[in-house]
């Protein structure tokens, strides 16, 4: 991924924004495979920087993982498409002639994998994964007798890479004019492209 400088995001942020967005897409290149294997998952990030998931023990994935356990994560979201006239500030040019972009976040996790087989192991995942979305269920260990349908994946984070790509390039009226016409259209994912820009606006305040 090409983070140019402006838009690079620190370890602590891009993990922030992980946990806010725990769905993403887990590729395993294997070994000698035309294309890698690409699964779109729901995982838990643990507070350790541990990310806990399972999947079906027919997935394809697992195979991969056995010739290559590093994988990739890949989390990306809070995009905004940001129309070409929206780059020049009135009454300094034509709008027809503005260059357009997208705003995005995107966060990019190096792991090592690690397969859960035993059931003690499966139902740690589970309950982790399940407090965090559900509430009032039965521990999974009740469901036991599914668990050889799944299996569990522990991946340890080795590298982060998170980008942030919010005009940080521009300078503070520019941006500050994208914020005002993001809070105006207030199409979805507007919001959260607009938060991203105004808070990178207010780490550029000098102290």
């Amino acid at each position: 991924m090409l983070i140019h400088p402006w838009d690079a995001a620190d370890e602590d942020a891009s993990l922030d924004f992980v946990r806010s967005n725990e769905f993403g897409h887990l590729i395993a290149a294997g070994r000698g495979r035309d294309v890698p294997v690409v699964v779109p998952t729901q995982f838990h990030l643990t507070e350790d920087r541990r990310v806990l998931l399972h999947l079906a023990r027919p997935n394809p994935i697992w195979t991969a993982i056995d010739e290559n356990p590093m994988v990739l994560l890949s989390v990306a979201g809070d995009w905004a498409y940001i129309p070409g006239a929206w780059k020049v500030l009135p009454g300094e040019g034509d709008p027809a002639m503005g260059v357009p972009t997208t705003y995005y976040a995107a966060v990019q996790l190096v792991c090592r994998a690690r397969v859960v087989t035993d059931a003690e192991g499966k139902a740690a995942i589970l309950r982790r994964q399940i407090e965090r979305l559900d509430h009032d269920l039965v521990d999974p260990v009740r469901h036991e007798r599914r668990f050889p349908g799944i299996r569990g994946l522990e991946l340890t984070i080795e590298k982060i890479d998170g980008k942030f790509k919010y005009g940080g390039n521009a300078d503070a009226a520019h941006r500050e004019h994208i914020s005002g016409l993001l809070r105006d259209r207030n199409a979805p994912g507007d919001a959260a492209a607009r938060e991203h820009l105004v808070r990178g606006l207010h780490q550029d305040d000098p102290l």
